[in-house]
């Protein structure tokens, strides 16, 4: 591999997560020449650990906001529906689609009738009133109305594996941070990277125009490395909830006044078992707790908020992730894609699942137009490993509690 000199491309992208695949398709599909490196598994972290709900915008009719960002969240759903049926690309008509709606829920509280209400009146997304006979099982005793909305839930790992194998010649393994020599004339001015082939102890020679930066958490060591700033990015702390059992399926949140209670997806485990994967105001809250506090807080939530779900038998877990960000001023939650621009180095965030495709197309009108097509064939050629896909949580090594 040293023989051949350094190999140039357009871009360099740091992250195999939702939003690193994604941008590696927009590129490639814009005739770059670019390569991603991943040193986990493709999606672990944030990506493997989304509940998968394609938001169009609930939270912002909660609270009442109208703004570009509350716009743009709105049409993410039509985007993707346009890919999930292949009429868009990237063709994702092979991603597992766990649910094609998400429900609305209520409880008998003052704040819950109004937060059910505002939502009904402020979504921009299509909301129907789900007949009592039609309801899913979880939410025959609910009280008041149920409204499906047009969300869609997905599959993570699928959606991950859909946009790996579309383009797994040019996504490469490097484990070991030691194996990669940046080299930088100075902050965010990046001259070239060399990788070394552990097996053979060979070097290959990257000269991109741009590296780009969607390895969320591990951005900040990235950044460090290239001598940018660590002061860009906040951390969002949640600590979720996994009940598995006889659980009749369930995707959607329980609203209360201009939050989301609870907000729960299901998955079918490897042995097949039904899983709840529980997030919302609970996992916010229970960053504060420990594990068995959290799961005697996400009992009472359910006894509270599924009146009559049998729940006897079900066991309990719990793990922490933290969500990276793009900062904000007042470190709340950026409403949409995160972005910045050093040098020749991009550093990005999607902030959430759905805007994916926006955050790609972004950074890609901001690289510019191809100029280095020639390196593609020799990228497809390095001889690295490649990344799998991350386990979901539900599979990995948790402590599960009766």
């Amino acid at each position: 591999m040293t023989d051949a000199g350094p190999l140039h491309l357009d871009a360099l992208i740091f992250g195999g997560g939702a939003a690193g695949l994604w941008l590696l398709h927009e590129l490639r599909r814009r005739g770059f020449s670019c390569l991603l490196i991943e040193s986990r598994a493709l999606g672990a972290g944030q990506t493997i650990a989304s509940q998968g709900i394609l938001h169009g915008g609930l939270k912002y009719s909660l609270r009442g906001l109208i703004s570009p960002s509350a716009q743009m969240v709105s049409e993410m759903p039509s985007v993707w529906h346009s890919c999930l049926t292949g009429e868009r690309s990237p063709d994702l008509r092979d991603v597992r689609v766990l649910s094609p709606c998400c429900f609305l829920w209520r409880t008998d509280s003052v704040a819950s009738r109004l937060g059910l209400l505002g939502a009904k009146v402020g979504l921009r997304t299509p909301v129907q009133t789900v007949e009592r006979t039609h309801r899913p099982e979880a939410l025959r005793g609910a009280p008041g109305e149920v409204l499906r909305v047009d969300e869609p839930v997905i599959d993570a790992s699928s959606l991950l594996s859909v946009l790996a194998d579309a383009h797994r010649l040019w996504i490469i393994l490097v484990q070991d941070p030691c194996d990669i020599t940046l080299s930088a004339r100075g902050p965010g001015e990046v001259d070239g990277i060399a990788l070394r082939h552990p097996p053979t102890d060979e070097t290959v020679s990257l000269r991109p125009r741009f590296v780009v930066l969607t390895a969320g958490e591990g951005n900040d060591k990235l950044r460090q490395a290239l001598g940018l700033s660590r002061e860009v990015m906040q951390r969002r702390p949640l600590h979720m909830v996994l009940v598995r059992g006889a659980l009749p399926a369930l995707f959607g949140h329980c609203v209360d006044g201009d939050r989301t209670r609870v907000t729960t997806t299901s998955a079918v485990d490897s042995a097949g078992r039904t899983v709840w994967h529980m997030g919302g105001e609970l996992a916010e809250r229970g960053v504060e707790m420990n594990e068995a506090d959290l799961i005697t807080q996400a009992q009472r939530e359910l006894s509270a908020v599924l009146p009559g779900v049998d729940l006897r038998g079900a066991q309990w877990a719990s793990y922490r992730i933290d969500r990276a960000e793009g900062r904000t001023s007042v470190g709340t939650r950026p409403d949409g894609p995160v972005w910045r621009r050093e040098g020749n180095v991009i550093t990005a965030w999607p902030t959430k699942l759905v805007l994916a495709p926006r955050l790609a197309e972004m950074i890609a009108d901001e690289v510019g137009d191809p100029q280095l097509r020639d390196g593609t064939e020799a990228l497809a050629r390095l001889d690295f490993p490649r990344p799998a896909v991350a386990a979901p949580p539900w599979e990995v090594n948790q402590r599960w509690h009766s």
